[in-house]
């Protein structure tokens, strides 16, 4: 859906821009606007997916922690 968005966007800014410029100048900045729409979707699914990576470690640091922690309850209690 970014994507999409981001060459919609992308092809009117181009539209725009083509009043006064040849067709070889008008393709040139129709790639570039498109390049950058897709430079910044990149970067946007990877900070999604470095936060989502961040939460699970997270989630498995505590798991662990209370791992421990009930192993350490269990063996002053001696329930082994």
């Amino acid at each position: 859906m970014k994507i999409t968005t981001a060459l919609a966007v992308a092809v009117g800014l181009g539209a725009l821009a083509a009043c006064n410029q040849s067709p070889r100048e008008n393709a040139a900045e129709n790639i570039e606007a498109n390049a950058d729409a897709m430079a910044e979707n990149i970067e946007e699914n990877a900070d999604a997916m470095a936060a989502n990576v961040e939460a699970n470690g997270d989630a498995v640091a505590e798991n662990v922690e209370e791992a421990g922690d009930n192993a350490a309850d269990a063996a002053t209690n001696n329930a082994y």
